[in-house]
């Protein structure tokens, strides 16, 4: 059966039901439809009740295949409901571009699926679609304001603001506007973002409330003057509309499991040009609501881990008690020479070169100060000889290490996962940051690099020393750091593979994201728009008249 078959299998629950089974009352839900519902975060976030433990996963260097995080992440949570543990998951909302794409959805696989998965993958409760309009809103109103007198001076030449869709186009990635004449504007150079890397869904998920979101909203540095000097949103008066289009993409949306088990989902932002975890609102509605959550950070322990450590846990003041690092057999063999199509085939040898990746995802996490658990998603294919060789070498290093096979057979599947983390998450946490936000922008960015990359050293580009001396006379130093880097290499390199030596990260831009509160230094040729591939997902996609989905 394919994933979806399964669902339509479910015995799905109303989400009162759902929400109640962690004290989420149905005067607190915005229903959409029977399954889906938004919370009213604001009683339940301010209640006196003692926040629940977080355990945080992550993954190894990702593959195009998939690591299994968000299925080991919803796994996971039913395992430990299982076993009697009052738990919620928090996950990110999909983006259309790797569903149409090349990942396809984002809601777990097999026996472990967040659920309904056609809603949620298809544009759910309309958050990112508010995000998109929000956004270009603000970049219609920059546009509108050179056209009807420039008042502040812009220089068009110099407005950073695109404009965003979630959809991959690489034909969008550079275009020209205000062509056909004098009515439609001043021409001018400009691009799209897929909505994902926007900085109003990073602004989305790191605002603790509407005061919050319009404050950070109108600190987005939409361009320059022709004095060099900075123009931010507020000075367009756009944050007030910009506010109300998401007054309620900001409330967190509340799911279940195929177990019917809770499962917040909520923010989009991407990791490796954002910051790629859930929003700050939702992980804390069910850190109120739940003894236990489970928080999927997006890609490896170097991007949406690192960054969760560094942005989201700082500014939502959390602190999470495990990290769970995701790894596969299959992913490790690539790391270790295997082609893709010997994968199903035993191949200790690559199998012990790949291992060198894994070790240093957890040298990365074990950095922060917190306990570490390795979870094997297990494949039909995988040997015991294979198993066995991952299982020695994560308990050589002092980690604790559990198979999982969630994706087969549910919650059940997870149980010897669970208790592990049970274990770890009673040990002794020393938790800290990488780096304070005092300390110059370069010493925090080659921190970052030479810690959580392995770089030898940083290197930057003239235009990118240039961003740094605007950043400082700007006085954004003190901002976070939001590396941009390929998801496929610990590198800026993405054919390198493995774990590298002896290599150097190279800045070729830095840009600023003030209302989100952190920089973006961008390393190597990460794209900001994809592309779709040769033969997207979107090709095998079909509805029949009954509205049963083919093709997810």
């Amino acid at each position: 059966m394919t994933d979806y078959e399964i669902t339509k299998k479910a015995n799905i629950k109303n989400i009162e039901e759902v929400g109640a089974s962690i004290g989420i009352s149905k005067e607190q839900l915005y229903h959409y439809g029977n399954y889906i519902a938004k919370v009213e975060p604001t009683q339940i976030i301010d209640s006196g009740k003692s926040l629940g433990k977080l355990i945080f996963v992550t993954a190894i260097t990702g593959t195009s295949l998939g690591e299994g995080k968000t299925t080991i992440t919803i796994g996971l949570n039913d395992a430990l409901n299982d076993l009697g543990y009052k738990t919620a998951a928090v996950i990110r909302e999909p983006s259309l571009g790797p569903v149409f794409g090349i990942k396809g959805g984002a809601t777990g696989g097999g026996f472990a699926q967040a659920i309904p998965m056609e809603d949620i993958n298809m544009q759910f409760t309309g958050d990112i679609p508010a995000v998109e309009a929000a956004h270009n809103l603000l970049a219609a109103l920059i546009d509108n304001h050179i056209y009807h007198g420039n008042v502040l001076n812009i220089d068009p030449r110099r407005v950073l603001l695109r404009r965003a869709m979630d959809a991959n186009d690489r034909a969008l990635r550079d275009i020209i506007i205000g062509l056909g004449g004098v009515s439609n504007g001043i021409p001018r150079q400009t691009g799209f973002d897929i909505t994902a890397s926007s900085e109003v869904m990073a602004i989305l998920g790191l605002s603790k409330n509407i005061t919050d979101l319009k404050e950070r909203l109108g600190k987005i540095i939409v361009g320059y003057t022709y004095d060099k000097k900075l123009v931010n949103a507020s000075m367009l008066s756009s944050t007030g509309a910009m506010a109300v289009i998401l007054r309620n993409a900001i409330k967190p949306n509340l799911v279940q499991t195929l177990e019917n088990h809770p499962v917040f989902v909520h923010g989009g932002a991407f990791a490796n040009v954002a910051y790629g975890t859930s929003s700050i609102i939702s992980i804390a509605t069910a850190l109120k609501s739940s003894d236990f959550v489970v928080v999927e950070g997006g890609f490896g322990t170097d991007l949406g881990g690192e960054k969760f450590m560094d942005i989201v846990g700082r500014v939502g003041e959390f602190v999470p008690g495990v990290a769970v690092i995701v790894a596969s057999v299959r992913a490790l063999k690539l790391h270790g020479g295997t082609n893709k199509k010997s994968l199903t085939e035993e191949n200790v040898d690559a199998l012990n070169l790949g291992l060198r990746n894994l070790e240093k995802h957890i040298l990365n996490m074990k950095a922060f100060g917190i306990s570490v658990v390795v979870a094997l998603n297990k494949f039909d294919y995988d040997t015991q000889k294979e198993v066995s060789l991952v299982r020695d070498f994560v308990q050589s290093k002092d980690v604790k290490f559990a198979l999982s096979e969630v994706w087969a057979y549910g919650g059940k599947g997870g149980f010897d996962l669970a208790r592990e983390v049970m274990s770890a998450i009673n040990e002794p946490n020393n938790f800290h940051f990488l780096y304070e936000p005092q300390e110059p922008m370069k010493i925090k960015i080659e921190r970052i690099a030479k810690t959580m990359y392995g770089a030898s050293s940083v290197k930057y580009t003239k235009e990118a020393e240039e961003d740094l001396e605007l950043i400082d006379k700007a006085g954004f130093s003190n901002l976070l750091v939001c590396m941009a880097k390929t998801q496929l290499s610990l590198s800026d390199d993405p054919k390198k593979l493995g774990r590298p030596d002896n290599f150097d990260i190279t800045i070729r831009e830095v840009r600023v994201s003030a209302g989100a509160g952190f920089v973006v230094p961008i390393a190597g040729n990460i794209m900001t728009m994809p592309g779709l591939p040769k033969h997207p997902q979107a090709m095998d996609m079909d509805i029949n008249k009954e509205g049963l989905i083919s093709g997810f």
